[in-house]
C-alpha cells in the first residue's frame, strides 16, 4: 500500500505527488522550459542554455533528459505537433554537440529511437529531419565506443528513403537527398570502427550500393550548359539533385573501401547494372567503373578488374552485345588502372580474353551459341560476334599499354602460343586449336590473335632485336607469315614493322616509290649495333627465306607487296650492317634471277612479274642512296632511266597504279639486260667502298621452307655443293683435288660402316660381356695388372725427366728437340697489347 499522509482530515496518495510542479524533478522542468507556448516562437535559448549546463555539471541526469525528450517527442509526433518535434530534435542536437561524458551512450540510445521514430513517420518532412539530424550525429566523434548499437533499421530506411517515389517531384528529390545523405552518415559512422556493425556485409551493400547506382542512373541525362548568368545558381543546385549526390556518396564509400572490402561494393554492382539491363548502351557502366576507379587506392585497381573480367565470364551465354559492353567498360576502366596494377596473374587476364576470343569464332562459324553437347542453343547475330571480337583486340591493346615491356614481351609470346601453328613437315593443314572447327576456323582465329598481337607490339617499345625476337617467339611467326591466307600474311608483316622500327621510319617506308634524293624520305639512320649484328648472323637468313617466299606468292595483293617493301626496307635502315646489307643485296639479285626465267618455270602472272620487278628496283635504289657508293648509284640511275623510256611497267608509277591491270602486258621470253640490274657491277661497286663481296658472287639460296607456301621455290637439298678452298702447303699435296663433296656424298659416309668400325664395336661388344659375365675377382686382377703397367711407365717418365741429356759440345738439351730451354721472369715477359688491361 502507498505511503499517505494526513491534510485537515484527509488522507493525501503521494504517488499522485508527481503531478504537481512544484514536486517535479529538475531536469523535466529544464526540459519543459525550453518549450515555448507557440511553437512558431522556436527553441527558447536562455533556458537549453541552462539545460545544457545542468546536463554537463551532472552528467549522470543526461540519460534521463534524453528518456524525457524522447517521451516529449513520441507523444508530439503522434499528435501531429511538427512543431514541438522540430524544437525537441534541435534541443538534442545542441545536447549531443555539448556533452561528451562517459554516460552519452545512453543519451544516444534515446537520440536514434527518437530518430527511428520520426523515420517511421509517413510525414515527408519528419522523415527529412530524422535524417538531417542523423547526419549532424554522425558528424560527432564519440569518445567511449559503444559495443551494441546496431544501424540495421537505418540502413534499410535511409535505402527506402532513397528509392522515394513520391508524385511530387520536389518532395521526391527531397526525401531522396535526405535518404542517400543518411546512407553516407551510416557509412561515415561505422566503416572506421571495428567496434560498430559491419557495414560491408553483403546484407548492408545488396541496399547501400542500388539505392546509389538508381539514384545515379534516374536522373542521367545531359544537361545544357548554363549560362554565365546562371552557373553560380546551378552549382547550388547540383548539390541538391540525387544524382549528385548519390555520386559523392558513391566515392566516399568507396574511398573508404579497404582491399578486402572492394568486392562487397563491385559485386552489388555489377548485379545492379544486370538487374536493369543497363549494359547496352554501355554509357552508364563505364560512367559507374570511372568513378569506381578514380575513388579507390591504386593498388586495389586489379580487383576491379578482376571482377569484371569474372562477370564476363558469367556471361558467356549470353548476346555478343552485352559482352562486348562489358569488354568495353573492362578497357575503359583498364586505361584509368596505374601501371602494373593488373596484379600478378598477367597472363590468366589475356587468357580470359583470348578464351572469349576463341568462343567467339567457334560461335560464329557454327551459327549458334551454347554449351558443347547441349541441345538447344540460340543464333548469333554474326555482325555483333564481329563486333565483340574487335573489343576484346583492342581491350587487349589498352591491357598492354600499362604493362612494362618485359611484360610485353612474355605476352607476345604467349598470344603466339595461342596461334595455330602449320605443322614441320610442310603439310598445307594447320595444327586445329582447342575448340576450334576446321581450316576456316584456324583461319579465323589466327587473324583474331594476330591483330591482339599486333595491338600488344603497337604499346611495346624495340630496344634490342634479340631480346624482342626470342627464337620461341621469332620461328613460329616467320611461319605463320607464308600461310595461305593474304590477310594473316599482311598482320605478320605489320608486327615486324612495329617491331623492327625503333626510330619513326615505317610511316615514310609504306609507299613503294622511287625518290630522286634520300633526302625527301627524311630518314632517321643510325649505325647498327653489335648486339643487333649478332642478331642478324644468327637470324638473318630466316628473315631472308620469309621475305623471298612472301614474294613469290601467287596471290598477293598491292597491300601485301608494300608491306613486303616497308618490312625489307627496315631491315636495310635499321639494321644495315655490313654483312646485312650484302645478304640483302644478295636476296634481290636471287629475286630478280627468279622471275627472269622463263613463265612456265614460275607459273607467275604477267602483272605479279612486274610488280616485283617495280619492288626490286625501289628496293636497290633506296639501298643505292643509302650507301652513297657513287658507281652503285649510278648503275642503278641508269636502269631506271631505260625502263623509264622502254619498260615503264617495271617500275613502282605503273606495276602499282590504282585499277591499272598489267596482265594484257606481253612479256619477252627474255628480259633485256639493260632493263636489269647486274651482279657484276654492284660487285665492283662494293669492292670499291671495302665491301666485302666473296658472298656476294655466291647465288641465293633460301633455307629449306618448313611451313605451307604456295611458291615452289624451296631449297632442294640434293643440289648443295660445298666449295673447298684449295690450300697450297708446301711439300703436301690434295689426296683427291677433283673429289665433289656433295649432300648424298655426307650421308653415304655417316651411314656406311667401315672394317675399322666394325672391329671397333666388336672389341665393345666383347669389353660388355666380360663385365657383366664374369666374376669379381678376375677383373679385380685385370684392373690391378693394367695400373701395374701405368705406374711403371709413369716411373721410367719421371726418371728421364730429372736427367736431362747433354750433346756433344757439353749444351743441356731438353727432350723435346734440340732448342736450350731458358726460364724467363714474368716480369720481363713482352704481352700483346690486348692482353694487357
Amino acid at each position: 500500500m502507498s505511503p499517505a499522509m494526513s491534510d485537515g482530515g484527509r488522507w493525501i496518495d503521494l504517488s499522485m505527488c508527481g503531478c504537481c510542479g512544484a514536486l517535479r524533478p529538475r531536469y523535466k522542468k529544464l526540459v519543459d522550459a525550453i518549450f515555448p507556448e507557440d511553437p512558431q516562437d522556436g527553441l527558447v535559448k536562455t533556458n537549453m542554455d541552462k539545460l545544457t549546463f545542468y546536463t554537463i555539471r551532472a552528467p549522470e541526469k543526461l540519460d534521463r533528459v534524453g528518456e524525457y525528450l524522447a517521451q516529449r517527442l513520441s507523444r508530439d509526433v503522434s499528435r501531429n505537433r511538427k512543431g514541438y518535434v522540430v524544437i525537441a530534435m534541435e534541443a538534442l542536437d545542441q545536447l549531443l554537440l555539448a556533452c561528451h561524458a562517459q554516460s552519452i551512450n545512453l543519451f544516444v540510445e534515446s537520440f536514434l529511437k527518437m530518430v527511428s521514430k520520426l523515420l517511421e513517420s509517413r510525414d515527408p518532412d519528419l522523415q527529412i529531419l530524422g535524417s538531417t539530424s542523423f547526419v549532424k550525429f554522425t558528424n560527432i566523434e564519440e569518445d567511449t565506443p559503444s559495443y551494441h548499437r546496431r544501424y540495421d533499421f537505418f540502413v534499410s530506411k535511409f535505402s527506402a528513403m532513397a528509392h522515394n517515389n513520391n508524385q511530387a517531384p520536389d518532395v521526391r528529390i527531397k526525401v531522396r537527398v535526405a535518404g542517400l545523405r543518411g546512407l553516407q552518415g551510416v557509412v561515415k559512422k561505422t566503416s572506421s570502427d571495428e567496434l560498430q556493425v559491419n557495414i560491408w556485409d553483403k546484407v548492408h551493400m545488396d541496399k547501400i550500393v542500388p539505392s546509389l547506382l538508381y539514384n545515379m542512373h534516374d536522373e542521367d541525362s545531359p544537361s545544357p550548359s548554363p549560362s554565365d548568368d546562371t552557373q553560380h545558381a546551378s552549382q547550388h543546385q547540383d548539390t541538391t539533385r540525387p544524382t549528385t549526390v548519390a555520386e559523392t556518396c558513391l566515392r566516399d564509400l568507396v574511398c573508404r573501401a579497404a582491399f578486402g572490402s572492394i568486392k562487397s561494393v563491385l559485386k552489388p554492382a555489377l548485379c545492379h547494372l544486370d538487374n536493369h539491363q543497363l549494359w547496352v548502351p554501355n554509357r552508364f557502366a563505364v560512367k559507374c567503373f570511372k568513378i569506381i576507379m578514380y575513388s579507390m587506392q591504386s593498388q586495389y585497381s586489379h580487383v576491379a578488374i578482376q571482377s569484371l573480367l569474372s562477370h564476363l565470364d558469367d556471361h558467356t551465354r549470353d548476346s555478343a552485345r552485352i559482352k562486348a559492353s562489358i569488354v568495353g567498360v573492362l578497357k575503359e576502366t583498364v586505361s584509368i588502372a596505374a601501371a602494373g596494377s593488373i596484379g600478378p596473374s598477367v597472363l590468366e587476364v589475356f587468357n580470359t580474353l583470348l578464351r572469349h576470343l576463341r568462343l567467339s569464332i567457334d560461335y560464329q562459324l557454327t551459327g549458334r551459341r551454347g554449351s558443347q553437347g547441349s541441345i538447344h542453343k540460340q543464333p548469333i547475330n554474326e555482325e555483333e560476334e564481329k563486333l565483340f571480337q574487335e573489343a576484346i583486340i583492342t581491350t587487349v591493346g589498352a591491357f598492354a599499354t600499362i604493362l612494362p615491356d618485359y611484360q610485353k614481351i612474355e605476352i607476345m609470346m604467349f598470344i603466339m602460343g595461342k596461334v595455330p601453328i602449320p605443322p614441320q613437315d610442310g603439310d598445307s593443314s594447320m595444327l586445329s586449336a582447342r575448340g576450334v572447327q576446321g581450316e576456316e576456323g584456324n583461319l579465323l582465329l589466327q587473324n583474331m590473335l594476330l591483330q591482339s598481337l599486333h595491338q600488344v607490339a603497337l604499346a611495346y617499345t624495340s630496344v634490342s632485336m634479340t631480346t624482342t625476337f626470342s627464337t620461341a617467339f621469332l620461328d613460329p611467326l616467320l611461319r605463320v607469315s607464308l600461310v595461305a591466307d593474304i590477310r594473316v600474311r599482311l598482320i605478320v608483316q605489320q608486327i615486324l614493322h612495329t617491331l623492327i622500327d625503333r626510330h619513326g621510319n615505317c610511316e615514310k617506308l609504306e609507299e613503294i616509290r622511287i625518290p630522286k634524293y634520300i633526302s625527301d624520305l627524311d630518314l632517321k639512320v643510325e649505325k647498327c649495333s653489335r648486339q643487333d649484328l649478332a642478331f642478324m648472323r644468327k637470324h638473318g637468313p630466316q628473315f631472308y627465306s620469309m621475305l623471298y617466299e612472301n614474294l613469290l606468292q601467287r596471290d598477293n595483293s598491292d597491300e601485301n607487296f608494300h608491306a613486303i617493301y616497308c618490312t625489307m626496307a627496315l631491315l636495310c635502315v635499321e639494321l644495315g650492317g655490313e654483312d646485312v646489307l650484302v645478304e640483302l643485296l644478295r636476296l634481290t639479285l636471287g629475286l630478280q634471277e627468279i622471275v627472269c626465267k622463263p613463265q612456265e618455270e614460275y607459273d607467275l602472272s604477267t602483272a605479279h612479274i612486274c610488280k616485283l620487278h617495280a619492288v626490286l628496283a625501289a628496293y636497290l635504289n633506296l639501298i643505292s642512296q643509302l650507301t652513297a657508293i657513287p658507281t652503285l648509284c649510278q648503275h642503278v640511275t641508269q636502269v631506271l632511266e631505260t625502263r623509264k623510256q622502254e619498260a615503264p611497267y617495271f617500275l613502282p608509277e605503273t606495276a602499282f597504279m590504282e585499277g591499272d591491270s598489267l596482265d594484257h602486258v606481253t612479256l619477252p621470253d627474255t628480259v633485256d639486260t639493260k632493263l636489269l640490274f647486274h651482279q657484276n657491277v654492284i660487285n665492283e661497286a662494293m669492292a670499291s667502298s671495302g665491301h666485302e663481296v666473296s658472298r656476294l658472287s655466291q647465288p641465293f639460296v633460301p633455307l629449306r621452307s618448313d611451313f605451307p607456301s604456295q611458291s615452289r621455290y624451296s631449297m632442294d637439298v640434293q643440289s648443295i655443293n660445298i666449295e673447298m678452298d684449295q690450300v697450297d702447303t708446301p711439300g703436301r699435296e690434295r689426296k683427291h683435288p677433283g673429289e665433289e663433296i656433295t649432300f648424298e656424298t655426307l650421308k653415304k659416309t655417316l651411314t656406311e660402316k667401315t672394317p675399322d668400325a666394325e672391329d671397333d664395336e666388336a672389341r665393345r661388344r666383347e669389353v660388355v660381356e666380360k663385365f657383366q659375365n664374369a666374376p669379381f675377382e678376375e677383373i679385380a686382377a685385370h684392373s690391378e695388372a693394367r695400373s701395374q703397367q701405368l705406374n711403371n711407365k709413369l716411373n721410367e717418365i719421371m726418371d728421364m725427366v730429372s736427367k736431362p741429356s747433354v750433346d756433344a759440345s757439353g749444351r743441356v738439351v731438353s727432350l723435346s728437340g734440340p732448342f736450350q730451354v731458358k726460364s724467363v721472369p714474368v716480369y720481363e715477359m713482352q704481352f700483346p697489347d690486348l692482353c694487357v688491361y
